[in-house]
């Protein structure tokens, strides 16, 4: 039986950072009221989600052709919140104006709340596949990543509601799990091992769920807001990946991904991006070997969604939402030997820490330092798959 003293000494630090963090998260979101409803200093209330928000309001009133306007969608983000911002834009696909399409019909301010509470809720109903016996509650609310979600406004908890939801539904409701893994064509950058994975795991019925879905949603998308507003996010979406990806414009500190490592190593755009090649196609070796050989299915699930990691060059610390997945899906793994459950406490301590500290050693360094974060469960994740040791867990309660 596994030692279950990582958990119990958990409870009470993980219930302090909750109570903690509700109170940091009330005052950071009652300081964006301080001018309408802004900080005074160019951040909304909800800060991201002004975007999230704005896009599909434009879009269901017939302004499409101001969302990727950058200075038409910057003036009437101004309108929303009643004074100046900082340069927010919106940077996905049409696809998404179908899935928050209830935003265009609800105001800013209760939009924001409902926008909240769905999407924790949603990540919560999809971590309970994941931590069945109890905990569940405690760990959706204890991930750091849910804090900075929340204060960034940002579609973390949805991703990883989809992502986890659907890879936990995956045997026992294909079709459903596949359709939950298509909506996440919204995210492509998030997406782009699935197909390797359910190909190599023969989950046949599950990748036709996802292809039709992801397929419909584009098809519809072309035929209500017409084929003019893919050209232009298209356009838009190379300038972002220049001044955003390759070049940071103030937002490196927020990556968490190999291409920006190497980058902030001094790394040219041509050098991060093959070495980002390199780790993508090591990620995809891995998950495929993984997902055609007859390992548990939590094992399958957690290299999936860190090879991810690893295969996306951009990756930032609202993302890492989904790090509650891995950590419970490995937790429940029966291939432990005791070396490599120290090594696992430690690891899993290391992903769920990260959204906490990266922006801090950015700030402080220069570096990015995601990779080095991550890495760790990733390589204890691997070697128990390959050494396949026998071993029985008891799934502790965090109740």
């Amino acid at each position: 039986m596994r030692n279950c003293d990582l958990p119990r000494l958990a409870i009470p630090a993980a219930r302090s950072f909750v109570a903690v963090a509700a109170v940091m998260y009330f005052i950071d979101l009652y300081q964006q009221t301080h001018d309408h409803l802004t900080n005074g200093l160019g951040r909304p209330l909800g800060d991201d989600f002004i975007n999230f928000w704005s896009a599909p309001f434009l879009a269901w009133h017939g302004r499409t052709s101001e969302i990727y306007d950058v200075i038409a969608f910057h003036v009437f983000e101004q309108q929303v919140v009643g004074a100046p911002l900082d340069g927010y834009h919106f940077s996905y696909s049409p696809v998404l104006f179908l899935l928050t399409a209830p935003l265009a019909l609800i105001p800013y301010v209760p939009g924001l709340v409902l926008w909240l509470t769905a999407s924790w809720y949603a990540f919560y109903r999809a971590l309970r596949l994941a931590v069945p016996d109890g905990g569940s509650v405690l760990l959706a609310l204890a991930t750091p990543a849910v804090l900075i979600n929340a204060v960034g406004g940002q579609n973390g908890t949805w991703t990883a509601a989809l992502f986890g939801g659907g890879l936990g539904l995956l045997e026992r409701r294909p079709l459903i799990a596949g359709g939950l893994l298509g909506l996440l064509v919204y995210k492509p950058q998030l997406g782009i091992l699935i197909p390797i994975a359910l190909v190599s795991g023969r989950h046949w019925r599950a990748f036709g769920a996802a292809a039709v879905v992801a397929c419909a949603l584009v098809v519809l998308s072309v035929l209500i807001f017409g084929a003019e507003i893919w050209t232009e996010y298209i356009r838009n979406l190379a300038v972002l990946r220049t001044v955003i990806l390759e070049d940071g414009a103030g937002v490196w500190h927020r990556f968490v991904s190999i291409f920006v490592a190497a980058r902030r190593l001094g790394a040219s755009a041509e050098t991060a991006y093959i070495i980002q090649a390199v780790a993508a196609i090591l990620a995809c070796i891995i998950v495929a070997w993984a997902w055609s050989r007859d390992l548990s299915i939590s094992m399958k699930n957690a290299l999936l969604v860190l090879g991810t990691c690893f295969a996306t060059p951009y990756l930032q610390d609202y993302d890492l939402v989904f790090s509650a997945f891995i950590v419970a899906w490995l937790w429940q793994e029966p291939h432990f030997s005791v070396s490599s459950e120290r090594s696992l406490k430690v690891a899993a301590a290391l992903l769920l820490l990260l959204p906490l500290v990266a922006v801090l050693l950015a700030h402080s360094t220069g570096l990015a330092f995601g990779p080095v974060f991550i890495l760790p469960i990733f390589v204890v994740a691997l070697q128990v798959s390959l050494r396949g040791s026998s071993g029985y867990r008891v799934v502790p309660s965090l109740d």
